[in-house]
């Protein structure tokens, strides 16, 4: 009898270990198939892209756009031109100012900050990512699901480790990284390279194969439709949010990537309409005495950076405020005028950011907003000659 239960015992053990075995070869399996590995530091996007950059697609026929899947193709396009960077494997960092014209992997991107981008893995509905305790300069994370909604923006030091909103079939998220130009271009690379590759999961995702052709052409229509007026975003947190379709798509169109204002601490972003390069014209509002920084930067017709690089940007870290607490920022009114920007005689549009928005500029800048002096879009004057 006492053998009899060894040798049962014996079979059990002997069970359990196989068991184990096959689990574990499980596991590795998936691991294998979703080639899921350490993540790395691309030390430069560029020479990544330059030296053959690729980006991976699911298999299938071509996916057609429709309105409702615009967004989700836009943002795959997005994720896309950063993969060719390096962004699947790890964090890659854009060492030089965002690049002018299409050559942008991203529309509308700015001279704010230095970027550098991360695409990780949702692991049980959580990412995780993180702030050294002893970055240099203003850092930031945002990030962004597949369906182009920044659920989190973070600036807080630390370990982070956030909940996403996966009911839309997110997967996967892409993180900005953002360094301030604040002391300079120097000082926000060593601040890339404070930053770690901590908690990212990275190395497993595939762009959906959209037609790509037809999301551009789609984009440039949308855009077409807001060049006479000033344009305010909402960027919903996920899908639940979107309330207005179309809305929604127009803000993909002109600044995929945005992030949902929260007072003191996130960002909130507006556009001007188009207006003439050969005209003067000034804007004095209220010191929007925003958290962080401020900043005015033009952009062309499909909302690049102008390829002219002598075209700069104005923000608060350098602009002149008047004695009674404006600001006046001058488009093409000469080297004398205050704060001014010279777009070359290029016809323009511009954005408007407050990072670290305070509550009475949130109320402020909307599409329901009255006339205010805190909103530079209605204190626009043409200068007459």
């Amino acid at each position: 009898m006492k053998n009899s239960k060894l040798i049962v015992i014996a079979l059990l053990l002997a069970v359990v270990v196989m068991s184990c075995k096959d689990s574990q070869k499980s596991v590795q399996k998936e691991t294998s198939d979703s080639a899921i590995f350490e993540s790395k530091v691309i030390e430069s996007a560029i020479a990544y892209q330059k030296a053959g950059g690729k980006a991976e697609f699911i298999e299938g026929e071509v996916l057609q756009i429709t309105d409702e899947n615009y967004a989700h193709a836009e943002t795959a396009k997005n994720y896309r031109n950063w993969m060719v960077k390096g962004a699947n494997e790890g964090i890659s960092h854009l060492r030089i100012m965002a690049p002018r014209g299409e050559k942008a992997p991203t529309v509308q991107m700015n001279h704010d900050c230095l970027y550098s981008v991360a695409i990780t893995k949702v692991v049980n509905g959580k990412i995780s990512f993180e702030i050294p305790e002893d970055v240099l300069v203003y850092t930031s994370v945002q990030v962004i699901d597949q369906y182009g909604h920044g659920q989190h923006y973070i600036v807080t030091k630390g370990r982070h480790t956030v909940k996403l909103d996966t009911a839309d079939g997110t997967t996967h998220a892409f993180l900005i990284f953002r360094s301030g130009l604040e002391k300079g271009i120097e000082v926000a690379k060593e601040n890339q390279n404070k930053l770690t590759t901590w908690g990212l999961v990275s190395g497993d995702f595939k762009v959906p194969n959209y037609d790509f052709a037809a999301v551009d052409a789609k984009t440039d229509k949308l855009r077409s439709e807001v060049v006479g007026k000033a344009f305010y975003y909402t960027f919903p947190r996920n899908e639940k949010d979107v309330t207005d379709r179309h809305q929604w798509n127009l803000e993909c169109a002109l600044g995929w990537g945005g992030a949902s204002p929260i007072v003191n601490e996130s960002n909130l972003y507006s556009n001007s309409k188009m207006y003439s390069g050969k005209k003067s014209y000034t804007t004095t509002f209220m010191n929007p005495e925003s958290v962080y920084f401020s900043s005015i930067t033009v952009y062309d017709a499909r909302r690049y950076l102008f390829e002219d690089e002598a075209v700069k940007n104005v923000n608060s870290n350098t602009w002149v405020v008047n004695s009674d607490n404006t600001v006046t920022i001058s488009f093409n009114c000469g080297e004398g005028a205050i704060n001014n920007i010279d777009t070359k005689g290029q016809d323009y549009t511009f954005t408007v950011r407050y990072y670290g928005v305070t509550d009475q500029v949130v109320r402020a800048n909307n599409k329901d907003a009255v006339p205010n002096r805190l909103n530079p879009m209605f204190m626009m004057e043409e200068l007459k000659k």
